[in-house]
C-alpha cells in the first residue's frame, strides 16, 4: 500500500464518496489490528469488533494514559506496534507537554501519508510553488521538526530546515535567502521582534519581507485580536496552519485562505467522532456541536489507535462546503481538557481567557494561570504581563478581573507582571501551570 490508496483530493471530496471510502478502509484496517496488535487483541478480547463503522462508538476508548503503560511494560514502542521491526523506517518522540514522552515509529507508508494529508492544510492556508518556507520548530526527535519539514516540502515549497536557536542567524537567514513564508508557533515571532530590537536597529519585523506566517502547536492564533496584530506587525498573512496529533498524525487539519476555522483535511485517514469530556458518552457529529475530538485511523501500519482521545475540545462550526471549495468539516479548537480549569462550576480555558486579555493594549498578550493545590478553586489566579508602551498601570489587575467577571462569569485574582518578565521560547508555551 502507498499514498495511492489515499481518496483524491479528500478535503474536496463528496460525502457521500467520502463515507463509503472510509467503510472500505475501515474493514481492511480492524482486520490488520486484530491481526498485528496485541495491545487491541486484550482490549476487544471480550468483544467482536463489527466491520461497520457506524458501529465503531461500541469499542471502548483508548487513552494516553493507557498508551504510557504499554510502552512502559514494552518498551520502547508498545505492544500497540503493530508493524514488524524491519518495516519500521521512522522514529519520533511526542513533546511530553502534558506527561512523559511517547515513543513514535512510523513505517515508509506511514510517513508519506503524512506528509500527503498535512500537505492538504498548508495547501489551503496558501503554501505552495514559488514559496521558500524556513521551518523553526525542534528537530530533535519532535514530530514538528522533521516530519513537517517533509509535509511542506509537499506542497511544493522550498524548505529551508532551521529549527530553533540562534534568533539573530535566523532573521539573517530570512533576508539573505529573500524567504516568502516561516513555520513556526504563535509565540515565537515574539522571540523574534526582541532580537531585532536587540540586534538589528533600524529593522522592523515586516521589513523582513515575509509574504505568509504558518502557525501550530499552541492556540494563540485562534483570538482574532492576537492574529490582526501579528499581521499589522509583520505584514504577512497568518495561518492556523498545522493543527494535529502527534500520536495519530502530524497535521490533520488547517485554516484555508477564505475563514479561520480549521478544514479536518484528513477524513479518509481518521474517522472523527465527539464525546462528551467528562461522561464519554457520544456527541453528533453536526453544526453546533461540541466536545472531546476522537479519532481512529483508517490506514496505519505502525501504530494503528482505534477511538483515541485526543484531549482537544472543539466545536463544528460547519460540515457544508466552504467558500474555498473543500467540503471538509470546519472546527475550532476551544482548548485541551487537561487544560482546562473549573472555577466555582464553569469551564474555563486558556484561550478565552486571551480573548479578554488580547484586546487590551495595556497588556502585552503573555499571560499564565498558577494553580496551587487540587481543586475544587474559587478563583483564577492570573499572572498577565504588562505592554512595554504602559506608563501607569494604576487600577488595571481590578479592570482586567472586573472583564473577565463580566464576560466569562469568573472571579480572577489578577497580578500583573513586568514586560518581559514571562518566558518566550519557540517550542510550546505552557499556559496553565499547576503546583502541588
Amino acid at each position: 500500500m502507498t499514498t495511492s490508496m489515499l481518496l483524491d483530493r479528500a478535503d474536496f471530496a463528496d460525502h457521500q464518496d467520502l463515507d463509503r471510502y472510509r467503510r472500505e478502509r475501515w474493514s481492511d484496517q480492524l482486520d490488520y489490528v486484530m491481526a498485528r496488535s496485541g495491545f487491541y487483541r486484550r482490549r476487544f478480547a471480550r468483544l467482536t469488533p463489527d466491520a461497520d463503522i457506524e458501529r465503531l462508538a461500541e469499542l471502548p476508548l483508548t487513552d494516553k494514559e493507557m498508551l504510557r503503560e504499554d510502552q512502559r511494560g514494552q518498551p520502547p514502542f508498545g505492544s500497540y506496534l503493530a508493524a514488524r521491526a524491519n518495516e519500521i523506517s521512522r522514529i519520533h518522540r511526542t513533546s511530553g507537554t502534558t506527561g512523559v514522552a511517547m515513543n513514535i515509529a512510523l513505517t515508509a507508508q506511514d510517513a508519506a501519508i503524512t506528509a500527503a494529508v498535512g500537505a492538504r492544510a498548508l495547501v489551503a492556508a496558501g503554501l505552495g510553488p514559488g514559496h521558500r518556507v524556513i521551518h523553526c520548530l525542534n528537530y530533535q526527535l519532535w514530530m514538528g521538526g522533521f516530519t513537517d519539514h517533509t509535509i511542506l516540502e509537499a506542497t511544493g515549497a522550498a524548505t529551508v530546515p532551521f529549527g530553533v536557536g540562534d534568533t539573530a542567524r535566523l532573521i539573517r537567514a530570512i533576508r539573505e535567502l529573500s524567504i516568502t513564508a516561516i513555520s513556526c508557533t504563535p509565540s515565537y515571532p515574539a522571540v523574534i521582534e526582541q532580537v531585532i530590537a536587540s540586534d538589528f536597529p533600524g529593522l522592523e519585523p515586516r521589513d523582513l519581507g515575509l509574504k505568509l506566517g504558518l502557525f501550530g502547536g499552541e492556540a494563540a492564533l485562534d483570538d482574532a485580536q492576537f492574529r490582526r496584530r501579528l499581521e499589522a506587525r509583520w505584514g504577512f498573512r497568518a495561518r492556523n496552519a498545522n493543527y494535529g496529533v502527534s500520536d495519530v498524525l502530524s497535521i490533520i487539519a488547517g485554516q484555508c485562505e477564505t475563514q479561520p476555522d480549521l478544514h479536518f483535511v484528513g477524513a479518509d485517514v481518521l474517522y472523527p467522532e465527539l464525546i462528551d469530556p467528562d461522561d464519554e458518552s457520544p456527541r453528533p457529529w453536526r453544526d453546533g456541536e461540541t466536545g472531546e475530538l476522537v479519532l481512529t485511523h483508517l490506514l496505519r501500519q505502525a501504530q494503528p489507535l482505534v477511538r483515541f482521545r485526543t484531549g482537544d475540545v472543539g466545536t463544528l462550526t460547519d460540515t457544508g462546503r466552504c467558500t474555498c471549495g473543500r467540503t471538509a468539516t470546519r472546527f475550532r479548537v476551544i482548548g485541551r481538557a487537561d487544560d482546562m480549569v473549573v472555577v466555582r462550576g464553569i469551564n474555563v480555558f486558556p484561550t478565552m481567557i486571551a480573548g479578554v486579555l488580547n484586546r487590551m493594549p495595556e497588556l502585552s498578550g503573555e499571560f499564565r494561570i498558577v494553580l496551587e493545590g487540587n481543586p475544587p478553586y474559587d478563583a483564577l489566579p492570573l499572572e498577565a504581563e504588562l505592554a512595554a508602551t504602559t506608563a501607569s498601570a494604576t487600577g488595571l489587575a481590578e479592570h482586567v478581573a472586573g472583564v473577565i467577571k463580566s464576560e466569562l462569569g469568573v472571579t480572577a485574582r489578577v497580578s500583573l507582571l513586568a514586560p518581559g518578565s514571562l518566558p518566550r521560547t519557540a517550542g510550546k508555551t505552557r499556559r496553565v501551570i499547576r503546583q502541588p
